[in-house]
């Protein structure tokens, strides 16, 4: 029986867990969860779950290295803290627990900071990337803004450290503040908003500042080997509301190859572009299953549980997805006081 760990992840770990428990191998396995907030979502589907300390760094990575000796996990699939767990990756090594994280530390550093990504990635001919500037002053952020308006682009800026849509703003002139007050919540706002807001301190966190890619946006999710050999690549295109598209896109396919080739991501990973005018540009690369994997099975294939495959060592045919799918989601109702929590 695999024992596999699992810390402070999104609510769609229950998805993945189940995914993994109900393979069609029939292999079996333990699951176990940490979380600050002993009634997340993620913690339900485990068989065993512990509430995480409020601790950062080499403390934490010292909490999940004793977590993982004391319930002997085979595998550990951590979400938080990944950079500091590949750089004490040998202390997992010395209790025989498997970690699924990227141990190019170099590689795995840049795709948390999006400027060094995409600085790594210049002149490699591997994906194109926005236009972009990096600032962190009123002054440069106006200067940064104004060189891209001059190039007729419409532009948007997010922090250079941020997860999913964390700080994300696209720039509109044109937004009528009381209709937007009446309106639903928006990423909007206008540059003389966002540039007040900034001069009130002389310098902040840095900021992308970058060109708005208009087109379809695409989350292409990778299994590859552990040495970053891929098995598999599915592209997910969101649509209108909540609907996605699992779509044959050979293009993606190619930037997919390209990517994995050249990096070496090991296990799971997915990969973010954006189109405009035509052309697919990146916006960054996660090196984990991302939030939306559970709708990319609905091809057919188990990602999650490939992943598992991957890091246990074991022989993986690529799988063949169906592909042409329309997909959603809807929430579902579940008793959260049908077991009880460790403290």
């Amino acid at each position: 029986m695999t024992r596999i760990y699992m810390n402070r992840w999104f609510s769609v770990a229950y998805h993945y867990i189940h995914m993994i428990r109900n393979n069609s191998d029939g292999e079996k396995f333990i699951f176990y969860g940490t979380h600050p907030d002993i009634q997340h979502m993620s913690l339900l589907a485990a068989d065993h779950a512990e509430t995480e300390p409020a601790v950062t760094g080499l403390e934490y990575v010292n909490f999940c290295v004793a977590f993982c000796a004391r319930h002997e996990i085979d595998i550990f699939i951590p979400r938080l803290h990944m950079e500091e767990i590949a750089r004490h990756i040998h202390l997992f090594d010395e209790i025989g627990t498997k970690v699924m994280v990227c141990r190019d530390i170099e590689l795995l550093e840049a795709m948390m900071e999006k400027d060094r990504f995409y600085e790594m990635l210049g002149g490699k001919d591997l994906v194109a990337i926005p236009e972009y500037r990096v600032v962190n002053t009123a002054a440069d952020f106006k200067k940064a803004y104004e060189q891209l308006s001059a190039q007729d682009m419409k532009v948007c800026f997010k922090p250079t450290k941020a997860e999913g849509g964390n700080g994300f703003r696209m720039i509109d002139n044109d937004l009528d503040s009381l209709g937007e007050l009446f309106s639903y919540v928006t990423v909007s706002t206008t540059f003389q908003r966002a540039y007040d807001t900034l001069a009130l301190t002389e310098q902040f966190e840095d900021l992308m500042v970058m060109e708005l890619l208009e087109g379809p946006e695409y989350s292409i999710d990778c299994i590859s080997t552990a040495k970053g050999e891929l098995i598999t690549a599915i592209p997910r295109r969101k649509s209108e509301g909540r609907l996605y598209l699992l779509e044959d896109v050979p293009e993606l396919q190619a930037i997919s190859e390209r990517i994995a080739e050249a990096l070496r991501i090991p296990y799971a990973f997915n990969i973010q572009v954006r189109y405009n005018q035509g052309i697919p540009k990146l916006l960054e690369i996660n090196p984990r299953m991302s939030g939306g994997l559970y709708i990319t099975c609905l091809s057919g294939v188990n990602m999650p549980y490939l992943a598992v495959r991957s890091i246990m060592g074991k022989p993986i045919e690529p799988p063949e997805p169906q592909l042409g799918i329309t997909a959603s989601f809807v929430e579902q109702a579940l008793i959260m006081e049908a077991r009880q929590f460790a403290k």
